[in-house]
């Protein structure tokens, strides 16, 4: 039979479950909502009567090993969490698992719960299971860098919106989410609203998941995924069976390197300023060289200092923000809110009731300020805003200041 023959043969076994037949193997794919009560039973049931030769799960080792480690929280350092830059990463992990926990509370389940029945009914039936998911950190790096400021303002806004949504989710709803129909629309207003976020979040785990579901060994493969991913990933298998499209996936599994534009600009700010503040000098005298000065320590440290304390930061550390935003703003290596948000972790340390509420804590303003770990990731935030404001502006008024100086210059000189 041939790869055509085998595709017209192939038909939906229900809303959520696909049979493909390809080059003489069987790939199932189950969908599921991620906090859908039934998506536990159908996954259950499809493993249990396949019993296929492997099972692919739509998660990647890391998260695996958070699943199934309920100490892991633990584990973790938010000191080392921001010394590696990782902080508005955490940020929005918490932020999507604070919403999918609260969105499976009225149905008595905790996202990811159909991943561990699937992984724990294939355990016992001894079937091989295959984490088929980009590392998340991949994931949110590249929504990230593939984002204009303006994507990103509009990315860190969805994120805060959900976050602090008091949207009730029923069971009926979350059930609804696995129908073609509700996701097809789903999809298409995030590709309207963030098409580049769509293409990394979406398209490119598409693409992903169907490569490695293929190289699954056994000739019987059952894979468990959302269901928005149901249709990608049958068009891009049928592709791999084809011929049409390679497994190798390198392309989209690394985070891209900034390009030389954005190396050169987050020199080049600093380095304006700088020259600004000495044309000031040099051209004005020490009166308005000392002036842009002081404009500039005052222009940075005063919002940072108000985002710190916008986010009930320490003392200490508001007095950090204060001073160290005039000097981070020219450093590209480091910012403001890695600073203070160190600072505030130290000063302020976080208990072990903090790590394990962080999810919980997250949907509520109310506790983002309680949480001792999100009270850090806010600081961070809310610096970070404050001294990007300042520069901006400080850097301006320096613009209008040296073309006024030069204006007068020129103004004598036609007299």
């Amino acid at each position: 039979m041939t790869i055509n023959e085998e595709s017209e043969a192939q038909a939906p076994l229900s809303a959520t479950q696909r049979e493909l037949k390809l080059n003489g193997r069987t790939i199932t794919l189950v969908g599921t909502a991620h906090v859908s009560a039934e998506s536990i039973k159908e996954v259950k049931a499809a493993i249990t009567e396949r019993k296929p030769g492997a099972v692919a799960i739509e998660l990647d080792e890391k998260r695996l090993a958070s699943l199934e480690d309920s100490e892991s929280w633990r584990k973790m350092d938010i000191i080392k969490v921001l010394k590696n830059k990782q902080g508005f990463l955490m940020l929005a992990n918490i932020v999507l698992a604070g919403y999918q926990k609260r969105m499976g509370q009225s149905a008595g389940v905790k996202p990811g719960d159909e991943m561990v029945a699937a992984i724990e009914t294939a355990r016992e039936l001894n079937i091989p299971q295959v984490m088929v998911d980009r590392p998340i950190a991949t994931t949110l790096r590249r929504a990230w860098a593939v984002n204009s400021f303006w994507g990103k303002c509009q990315l860190m806004s969805s994120l805060i919106v959900s976050a602090f949504s008091k949207e009730e989710t029923s069971p009926e709803e979350i059930e609804k989410l696995k129908r073609q129909s509700e996701m097809d629309s789903m999809m298409a207003e995030l590709s309207d609203y963030m098409p580049k976020v769509k293409q990394v979040l979406i398209d490119e785990r598409d693409r992903y998941l169907a490569s490695r579901i293929w190289q699954c060994p056994g000739d019987s493969v059952l894979a468990v995924l959302g269901a928005g991913h149901l249709p990608g990933v049958e068009a891009h298998l049928e592709k791999l069976a084809s011929g049409e499209e390679s497994p190798d996936c390198s392309d989209i599994d690394v985070v891209p390197e900034k390009s030389l534009g954005s190396k050169i600009a987050a020199w080049l700010i600093p380095a304006l300023i700088v020259a600004l503040i000495v044309l000031g000098f040099v051209f004005g005298g020490k009166e308005i060289g000392m002036d842009m000065l002081g404009r500039w320590i005052v222009w940075n440290s005063i919002p940072a200092a108000i985002g710190a304390l916008l986010a009930a930061g320490h003392p200490v550390t508001i007095l950090t923000a204060f001073i160290s935003a005039p000097i981070t703003s020219l450093c590209p290596f480091i910012g403001v809110g890695i600073v203070s948000g160190i600072v505030q972790a130290f000063v302020c340390k976080p208990k072990v009731e903090d790590m394990e509420n962080m999810q919980t804590d997250a949907t509520s303003l109310k506790g983002f300020y309680k949480n001792k770990i999100l009270r850090v990731l806010l600081i961070l935030v809310l610096t970070t805003i404050g001294s990007s404001i300042g520069t901006i502006t400080a850097g301006a008024s320096f613009v209008v200041t040296i073309k006024s100086f030069f204006g007068k210059i020129l103004s004598l000189f036609k007299r």
